[in-house]
C-alpha cells in the first residue's frame, strides 16, 4: 500500500503509521532532526497528537512535524523533546 501525502501550506507530510488519528492539529512543531526517535506515548499528552515525516516546503529541509489539539502539549513537547 503507498503512502498516502499530504501538502499543506508550510509541509508536505508523510503519516506515521503509529498515529491514532489522520488529524492535523492546530498546534504544531517542526522537529529539524527526520531520523530521531520521537516517542509521544512517553510524554503523557493530554490531548491527542499526530507525527508526520515531512519537508519543509521553504527551504526543502526534511524533518518531523509533530501537531497537537492542545497547546499546553505543544510547549510540554518542547520542554521535554530532546533528539537522540
Amino acid at each position: 500500500m503507498a503512502t498516502q501525502t499530504i501538502t499543506t501550506e508550510k509541509y508536505k507530510l508523510y503519516p506515521s503509521p503509529r498515529n491514532r488519528s489522520k488529524d492535523i492539529f492546530a498546534y504544531e512543531v517542526f522537529v529539524p532532526y527526520p531520523y530521531a526517535l520521537v516517542d509521544l506515548d512517553s510524554m503523557d499528552l493530554a490531548g491527542q497528537s499526530t507525527l508526520f515525516a515531512a519537508c519543509r516546503l521553504s527551504d526543502m529541509k526534511m524533518g518531523q512535524v509533530v501537531t497537537f489539539e492542545l497547546d499546553a502539549d505543544r510547549t510540554k513537547f518542547e520542554r521535554l523533546f530532546t533528539p537522540d
